[in-house]
């Protein structure tokens, strides 16, 4: 098959020539290229699915192939990808757990009860099928100066970054040392299980917190690590409840957190007005976040991590005043840009989307 894989000089000599743009006018080149083949465009990155694995119950790993609009990644940053459902646009925060510098993009998502996109990808996840690639960030990397003694907990899907990281310093032939500790339901829900078990250079320790299986018991305890001494670096990444146990043990800890907390919004009764401008769209406030809201009221706004993380989802906000659901700030100035995933409206409030 005739792709940029194979042929990556032509096809981009093609993409980026100044006269084929200049007869494709006024949608340029993309417009066209991409009815024949999805990736081919410069301006717009995707990927095409090459492997789909379900490697647990609860996950399935995505071998991604990106084109030559994917500017590349960090180890440990996430990427927001754009996934089409029923003719609707859902754009979420993944991070891959393939090495920095690798061709391919490695996926591997956690489906959650809850998560349209995930049990999407589940369930219909095919080769073949094209995923947006809407940007890259986040500060959760490796320094460049590589600390030599480096312990890494994950939990859950939260281990993808952390495999990122891992593989990274392994490619790299890293001769320091480093600690694996990951936590999972039990053994079969445990990602990337057997690759680890196959690191002679790394400790790897297993918790399972619905399992006596595990090398460890339950949930992180300061004993899981009692000795191993005292690390140069440390990086956690999973559910807000781990991070912050973590981070009791180690305070300098660089941390995320993949699983959304629970916003409540104190002190901030619903009942107000919430004007959409841009769409005309008049709505009582419900006490839930501008996003949320939004989305009931039938329009589609960009979001990415829906945890206030990636700005993806930033919007200016004309008129009124919204608390921030995660910090309890208030932005009570009019035409500033707020997250619109973590804030809720104080009163009526006019939003330019």
């Amino acid at each position: 098959m005739f792709t940029q894989t194979l042929v990556p000089g032509l096809v981009a000599r093609v993409l980026g020539s100044s006269l084929v743009d200049l007869l494709t006018g006024p949608h340029g080149v993309d417009r066209y290229t991409e009815l024949v083949e999805p990736t081919w465009t410069l301006g717009t990155a995707r990927a095409r699915v090459l492997s789909v694995t379900r490697t647990t119950p609860r996950s399935v790993t995505l071998t991604l192939e990106p084109n030559a609009a994917f500017p590349g990644f960090r180890a440990g940053q996430h990427v927001i990808v754009v996934v089409e459902i029923d003719g609707r646009r859902h754009t979420r925060c993944y991070s891959p757990a393939s090495a920095e510098g690798q061709p391919l993009l490695e996926l591997t998502i956690g489906r959650h009860e809850s998560g349209v996109v995930s049990n999407y990808l589940y369930d219909h996840a095919k080769p073949g099928m094209v995923l947006g690639l809407d940007s890259v960030g986040g500060d959760f990397v490796l320094p460049a100066q590589r600390p030599q003694r480096i312990l890494m907990v994950s939990g859950g899907s939260g281990i993808t970054p952390v495999m990122s990281m891992l593989r990274t310093l392994r490619a790299e032939n890293f001769a320091g040392e480093v600690t694996f500790v990951h936590y999972a339901r039990s053994a079969t829900e445990a990602s990337y299980r057997d690759e680890l078990a196959a690191m002679p250079d790394v400790t790897v320790r297993h918790g399972y917190t619905r399992s006596a299986d595990g090398e460890l018991s339950g949930y992180f305890a300061p004993g899981h690590v009692a000795d191993l001494g005292t690390p140069d670096a440390v990086y956690v990444c999973g559910p807000a409840a781990l991070v912050d146990a973590v981070r009791k043990v180690y305070p300098q800890a660089q941390s995320e957190s993949f699983v959304p907390p629970v916003f409540v919004v104190p002190d901030a009764p619903a009942g107000g007005r919430i004007m959409f401008t841009d769409s005309g769209i008049d709505t009582v406030d419900d006490g839930r976040s501008l996003l949320e809201q939004a989305e009931a009221a039938g329009l589609n706004p960009v979001s990415g991590c829906r945890m206030g993380i990636c700005h993806t989802c930033t919007r200016p906000k004309t008129k009124g005043v919204v608390r921030n659901m995660t910090t309890g700030a208030m932005s009570t100035a009019d035409c500033e840009d707020v997250r619109i995933c973590v804030s809720a409206p104080v009163g009526d409030v006019e939003l330019s989307l």
